[in-house]
C-alpha cells in the first residue's frame, strides 16, 4: 500500500509540473536541431583499399605460414602509412596547409581481421580533398613502402571516388535531436522532482497531515468574487426582517 501511494506521489509531482517538463524538451530539441543544421560543419568521408605482400615468382605458390606472416605486417604497414615519411610527401604534392600530424588525425588505417587488405579512410570537411588525400595517400605509400620495407607488391584494389550523391558522415541532425529529447526528458523530470523537494510550501489538507502529522479539524472553502456579493447581498436582505422582529 505505502508502495503505491509513492508511486502516485511521483506521477502526481510529473503531472503538476509537465509544462516545464516539455519545455525543457522542445528547448534541447530546438538548440541540436540549430547547432547540427547551422553551426556545426558537415564532415565527409572517402576510402580507398590496398593490398600488401611479397612479390611471387611464377613458380612459387602461397603457404600459410607466409601468408600469416603477411596479416601480422599490415599493422606495420598501417604505422607507416600514417608516418611522416608518407604523409609529409601528401601535403607536399597536394599542397595543403598543414603538417603530417595535422593531416594524421583525419586519416584512419584499419583492415578486417586475419586480412591483407588495408582501408585508408579520409574526413574532411572538403569532400572532393578528402578523395584527394585518399587516393594520393595511396599512391605515395606504394611508391614509398619498398624503399621503407622489402616489400614490392602493393596493388591498390579500390580508389576513392567522389559521388554527387555523397552525404557528410557527421554531424548526423536526427540523431542529435534524440538524444537532446532524452536528454531535455530526463533534465526536466529531475527539475520537477528538485522544485517539489524544495518546496516546503503548504496548500491543501494533505500536506498538513504528511508534513506537520497533525489532524484536521476542520476545512475553510475558499469563495471567489461573486459568491462573496451574493452572501452580503444575502446579508443585507435579512437585516429588516431580523430588525423587525427584534422590534417585536
Amino acid at each position: 500500500m505505502e508502495e503505491s501511494i509513492d508511486l502516485k506521489q511521483l506521477f502526481g509531482v510529473i503531472k503538476k509540473r509537465l509544462w516545464l517538463i516539455a519545455l525543457l524538451t522542445i528547448i534541447a530539441a530546438t538548440i541540436s536541431a540549430v547547432v547540427s543544421f547551422f553551426v556545426l560543419t558537415p564532415v565527409y568521408e572517402a576510402n580507398t583499399q590496398i593490398l600488401v605482400n611479397q612479390a611471387k615468382s611464377k613458380e612459387q605458390f602461397y603457404n600459410s605460414s607466409e601468408l600469416q606472416t603477411n596479416v601480422q605486417l599490415i599493422q606495420t604497414y598501417n604505422d607507416i602509412i600514417k608516418s611522416p615519411a608518407i604523409l609529409g610527401e601528401v601535403t607536399k604534392q597536394l599542397d595543403l596547409d598543414m603538417t603530417p600530424k595535422q593531416l594524421s588525425n583525419q586519416i584512419q588505417v584499419t583492415n578486417s581481421q586475419d586480412s591483407q587488405v588495408a582501408h585508408i579512410v579520409v574526413q574532411d570537411t572538403n569532400a572532393r580533398l578528402a578523395v584527394k588525400i585518399a587516393n594520393t595517400t595511396a599512391a605515395v605509400f606504394k611508391k614509398e613502402v619498398p624503399k621503407i620495407m622489402s616489400v614490392d607488391n602493393v596493388s591498390i584494389l579500390a580508389k576513392a571516388e567522389l559521388d554527387e550523391s555523397l552525404s557528410p558522415i557527421k554531424p548526423q541532425p536526427l540523431l542529435n535531436i534524440a538524444i537532446a529529447i532524452v536528454a531535455g526528458l530526463m533534465a526536466g523530470v529531475a527539475l520537477s522532482f528538485l522544485l517539489d523537494y524544495l518546496d516546503n510550501s503548504i496548500k491543501d489538507e494533505q500536506d498538513i497531515d504528511q508534513i506537520m502529522e497533525l489532524p484536521v479539524i476542520g476545512v475553510i472553502s475558499l469563495m471567489d468574487e461573486e459568491e462573496l456579493k451574493g452572501s452580503s447581498v444575502s446579508s443585507h436582505s435579512l437585516a429588516p426582517a431580523r430588525g423587525g422582529t427584534h422590534s417585536v
